[in-house]
């Protein structure tokens, strides 16, 4: 039985250690061998050599994070124990995590069809992400733009999207221009705020380093050395989808996010998210991923929901397709 002792220093304890030391109870239970026991400032860790070694190099992991972003989190914990636990040469592959958001929020896929979307994004300019309310599809993309920012991939982001809901009634709303839209572009901002800090975020704002803009903004523009989300496409038409596409400059990617099922377009106006994936579906590096209601991250409710209205659609479907044909015969 060998033990260490780790002193922490300069560092907040309950910012480290967690509510109710549950960050060291993680740890303490991912390695029932050992007896890890906190106090104060010292962690004592008791067992075998090797088993000591691999503790002592998860809490090393997880003294580098705090000292980056001031805090770990449970999560954080769970994400350093998969990642010691995972073959040197392999690690990097299995580690998930897209970027380290606010106070070390880690920000990841966490559905096999959002993992999807993350390596289709690594591999074609252009990706057509479609699915329902819930599924992860406009978080993942702000987060895959945040991340290629702060890697320097590109040098701004440009996110939009179509104001349909605003409608003819957007003059008679109070305040600017900008005032009058952000209600439609608040799960934008609300995505940004969970991965970039305040002064910063308004400083990337002012310095137009992220553009957040309605999509008649970019008639007219090209766009080079950015990464372009473009969300709600389902509200597109075909003139502005394709106004949209041919705005690609060199060194940008590319992301349409869109629920086929959510059209608000008036009646009889095609969409142009639909028309341009029977265009393009021929055309090599372009990625299209489909999410379902079985990645729906938030309330479980939702995913039931979700299911009941395909469910009910469907038979809608069905009934006027028998209906139509029961016509016909007479």
């Amino acid at each position: 039985m060998v033990e260490k002792v780790i002193t922490l220093e300069n560092v907040s304890l309950l910012d480290f250690l967690g509510s109710d030391n549950e960050n060291i109870r993680q740890i303490a239970s991912a390695f029932p061998q050992s007896k890890i026991i906190s106090r104060g400032n010292e962690i004592r860790i008791k067992g075998q050599a090797p088993e000591i070694l691999r503790i002592n190099d998860i809490l090393n992991m997880l003294l580098e994070h705090f000292n980056r972003f001031g805090q770990v989190t449970p999560e954080n914990v769970r994400d350093y124990i998969s990642l010691e636990n995972t073959p040197i040469d392999t690690a990097q592959s299995k580690n998930e995590t897209i970027l380290y958001g606010n106070k070390g929020l880690v920000i990841k896929p966490k559905s096999a069809n959002q993992k999807k979307l993350v390596e289709s994004s690594f591999k074609n300019d252009l990706v057509f992400a479609l699915g329902p309310a819930g599924s992860g599809k406009t978080y993942i993309a702000v987060a895959l733009a945040v991340r290629a920012l702060k890697n320097r991939e590109v040098k701004r982001i440009i996110i939009t999207r179509p104001a349909v809901e605003a409608g003819e009634n957007l003059g008679f709303l109070p305040g600017d221009l900008q005032e009058k839209l952000d209600p439609y572009l608040r799960p934008i901002y609300d995505a940004l705020g969970d991965m970039v800090p305040a002064e910063k975020l308004k400083f990337y704002q002012e310095t137009r380093v992220i553009e957040i803009a309605p999509l008649a903004y970019m008639r007219g523009r090209t766009l080079h050395d950015a990464f372009i989300l473009l969300d709600e496409a389902q509200n597109t038409t075909s003139e502005q989808i394709k106004m949209f596409l041919t705005r690609m400059g060199p060194n940008s990617k590319v992301i349409i996010t869109g629920d086929q099922s959510q059209v608000d377009l008036p009646r009889r106006q095609k969409s142009g998210l639909t028309e341009s994936l029977k265009i393009l579906k021929e055309v090599k590096g372009i990625g299209v991923v489909q999410l379902t209601g079985k990645d729906v991250v938030r309330h479980r409710l939702v995913k039931s929901i979700i299911d009941a209205y395909e469910k009910h659609e469907s038979v809608e479907e069905k009934e006027r397709f028998y209906g139509d044909r029961s016509k016909q015969s007479q």
